[in-house]
């Protein structure tokens, strides 16, 4: 009876979001929801393993299917833990626990901005995983993945080449503070779950029981016992703080006085230190507030104020040494170097609990508004208002980070950090690092993983802290979010060829099966490729010798015959995995020798139209030799056939981005999307080419634009330059990929680069780049292609 009348009073103190005037206004307001709805999406982004049917984020595939097969368990599901594709336990529960914290207090913020459900399905994909990782009373499997093996690759998630090794803890190795913070994230979990499934949060309780009592019984620092966190997340601040906090969230979700006399207890031994703050290792700060919530006592407001003064004010209050955090001259309360935002985004949203809570019991009022003021302040400067007048959340507000470390974000098929120069999918909601010192400086380059690295434990204490301001000062989500994918920059899956040497009675092709997928990525080990050609004269099928000078496939036919006189040879590709995940792996080489014995004559061969003006080394796209994929065409044409319709997606209408004043993103409706059936063939007109200008993303100053080139004509396109008129005086910046860029006045003009010079019938090719205008920035309305004049989509 005690644990249910416990639970009604918290459910009654979390659901009321504390009126009071003591709210300072921030002088810059933002849409809060709209950062609150995308902070929520980046943890969707971080999914592992299988994806539910209503995934939204397109350009994420299934993942880390395999996990757990080393010890015969099943371990898909998780979150990724940062730019890389570890499954982190410890830092993944501290994130979660956080992200529950947000939902116990701020609850009907999430429920007015319609997003309780989409941040609870986020946090039950991470304990689904840890009721599943906890095999039993005393064992919990901690991580998956080797941090060595993972961080020397850089690729997509969906095609992770390395072995990923499951570590646990047991009570021989055991693990108090990863078990004792995962115990914290169900018992918090539950909380947030038990209005609207009760007997999934009695289930988490009863895993939470189990681990706190593992945590309790067998004393050990986790990376101790699993080594290979150590040099990534090992546990310094030992196991004695989230004993504290496990216990604490035990007995707020129980009321059972048990956990609430540990965690006292146990409080006795931390350390008293102020001038740090909440993080994944050290979790004193939120253990004090939480036990200053449960009982009121003034040693632990004590703690709290001591802390939170130095973030603030300073002080010789509560014994601190009168010293203060250091403020950069733009006002961030700056910490350490690496990822500095989450630190301070994790105590602003500390500050609105306490702040909420002495609010509540009728505290003291100067602290109320020192803490809030504080909160408001510092989540401000995240979402823009710093001396860059720039957003530190990807896909938000004005200039937000393009470079985030992150790797299936960024989708090289080169095992390359570098390459593509350019980010393939927008990472939306993700905080970046921020600046590396106190000086409001930073650098969006993707290598610098200090100031650009995103992770869950990033995200979290931000979530909540958003919550509160939604509550505070408005602002509505998205109403279509998230918007339509950046469309496919080159064609995924596609061969490239080259004559390589050709003779009066033969004919040697260099061909390579590319694939370069990111939409998303994937293996493919299921291809055939076909290269057609015609038998002249009296030749015989039997007159054709087939010799393979090298190949990376299986084997290839001898001629099988498509029509009459129409034979191909068929390059068996089945079983070879080629995939986006380096140099050696997104392509496969296979060279072939055709030789008569009789006449010969290439000029009248389907597969030999398009390479009639290459030369060894000169490798081009070619949609005469066709590809499969268990049997179905997936590339190119067959000899009379028109060519293959692209394969079946959402075709949306473009909306740019309109941004306001004060730096919020404005929503505008976008119309439902339309199905274009799969026999429909890319358009033919009379123009034989058609472009596609996009504002991908755009500021008070300026914008990132892609544009298509799509050719419609019959004829190949080998080398293009695409020319227009900015009308409005738009000024290119630096910043441009996929083609080389020059601008003299509104004169503009784009010439390919090296691997992107072909434009074969019906193919696309797609660059970009940043430019920067006066607040105005109307589309150019007509372009040329090597002269001539383009149809332009709207």
């Amino acid at each position: 009876m005690r644990s249910t009348i416990l639970f009604f009073a918290a459910v009654i103190w979390t659901l009321r979001l504390i009126p009071s005037p003591l709210i300072v206004l921030p002088t810059t307001q933002f849409n809060y929801g709209e950062a609150l709805q995308k902070s929520i999406f980046f943890y969707e982004i971080q999914r592992s393993g299988r994806l539910p049917p209503d995934n939204r984020v397109r350009w994420r595939g299934d993942s880390g299917l395999n996990d757990g097969a080393d010890v015969g368990i099943d371990l898909t599901g998780g979150w990724y833990d940062a730019g890389d594709h570890v499954k982190f336990g410890f830092p993944m529960a501290a994130s979660a626990t956080l992200l529950a914290w947000g939902v116990v207090e701020y609850r009907q913020a999430y429920e007015q901005a319609g997003l309780l459900d989409d941040i609870l399905a986020n946090l039950r994909w991470a304990t689904d995983y840890f009721i599943k990782a906890h095999t039993g009373p005393f064992e919990f499997y901690g991580q998956v993945g080797d941090g060595h093996l993972d961080h020397a690759w850089w690729g997509p998630a969906e095609v992770m080449p390395m072995p990923r090794p499951a570590y646990k803890i047991t009570a021989d190795c055991p693990g108090s503070d990863l078990a004792a913070e995962t115990a914290a994230a169900l018992a918090a979990a539950s909380i947030a779950f038990r209005p609207t499934d009760p007997d999934y949060a009695e289930q988490m309780l009863n895993h939470a029981r189990q681990l706190y009592t593992f945590a309790d019984t067998y004393r050990g620092k986790y990376s101790d016992c699993i080594q290979n966190a150590a040099a990534f997340y090992n546990s310094w601040s030992g196991y004695q703080d989230e004993l504290v906090w496990g216990a604490a969230w035990l007995y707020r979700a129980t009321g059972e006085s048990t956990y609430l006399s540990k965690a006292q207890q146990y409080a006795m031994q931390l350390s008293g230190q102020y001038k740090w703050t909440h993080n994944w290792d050290d979790k004193s700060y939120g253990s004090y507030i939480l036990l200053a919530q449960l009982t009121g006592q003034p040693t632990y407001r004590a703690n709290v104020e001591r802390w939170l003064n130095w973030w603030t004010v300073g002080g010789t209050e509560h014994g601190a040494d009168g010293t203060r955090i250091t403020y950069s001259p733009g006002g961030q309360a700056w910490l350490s170097q690496w990822g500095s935002l989450r630190y301070t985004a994790n105590t602003a949203f500390l500050a609105f609990i306490y702040a909420d809570w002495l609010a509540a019991n009728h505290g003291d009022e100067q602290k109320i508004v020192r803490y809030r003021d504080f909160a408001v302040r510092q989540i401000n400067y995240i979402l823009g208002e710093n001396p860059r007048g720039c957003s530190y959340m990807v896909g938000f507000g004005n200039c937000p980070p393009q470079n985030p470390h992150h790797r299936t974000a960024h989708g090289s098929w080169l095992d390359s950090i570098d390459q593509p120069p350019y980010q393939r999918h927008i990472l939306y909601g993700a905080l970046v690092g921020g600046p590396a010192q106190p000086d409001d400086q930073y650098h969006d380059v993707r290598s610098d993983y200090i100031m650009n690295e995103v992770a869950t434990d990033y995200n979290a204490g931000l979530t909540g802290a958003l919550a509160r301001m939604y509550a505070l000062f408005g602002g509505e989500p998205l109403t279509n979010f998230p918007p339509p994918d950046l469309p496919p920059d080159d064609d995924e899956v596609y061969v490239q060829a080259t004559v390589n040497a050709s003779g009066p009675n033969f004919t040697e092709i260099k061909a390579f099966i590319i694939n370069k997928s990111g939409w998303p990525a994937r293996v493919t080990d299921r291809l055939t490729m076909r290269y057609f050609f015609t038998l002249d004269g009296d030749t015989r099928p039997e007159d054709i010798t087939v010799s393979v000078p090298r190949n990376q496939c299986r084997s290839v036919s001898s001629p099988i015959q498509y029509t009459d006189t129409v034979y191909a040879v068929v390059i068996d590709c089945v079983g070879v995995s080629i995939y986006p995940g380096g140099a050696d792996h997104y392509r496969k080489e296979v060279q072939f020798r055709l030789t008569s014995s009789k006449q010969w004559d290439p000029s009248n061969d389907w597969s030999y139209r398009d390479l009639r003006a290459t030369t060894s080394g000169n490798l081009i796209k070619v949609t005469t030799i066709s590809l499969y994929e268990d049997g179905t065409r997936i590339w190119g044409t067959e000899p009379g056939g028109a060519i293959l319709p692209p394969p079946v997606t959402e075709r949306y209408v473009y909306i740019p981005l309109i941004v306001g004043s004060g730096g919020q993103s404005i929503s505008t409706p976008t119309p439902a999307p339309t199905i274009l059936p799969t026999s429909t063939p890319p358009p033919v007109d009379s123009a034989g080419c058609r472009v596609r200008y996009h504002v991908q993303q755009a500021w008070n100053d300026g914008a990132t634009i892609t544009v298509v080139i799509t050719n419609t004509g019959l004829l190949a396109i080998d080398g293009w330059t695409l020319a227009w008129q900015f009308p409005d005086g738009q000024q290119m910046v630096t910043d441009f990929w996929n083609a080389v860029i020059t601008q003299v006045g509104r004169d503009v003009s784009a010439a390919h680069v090296d691997w992107n010079r072909a434009l074969a019938p019906g193919a696309q090719q797609q660059f970009g780049f940043n430019l920067q205008h006066s607040g105005a920035n109307p589309r150019p309305s007509q372009f040329t292609l090597n002269g001539m004049i383009c149809n332009v989509d709207s």
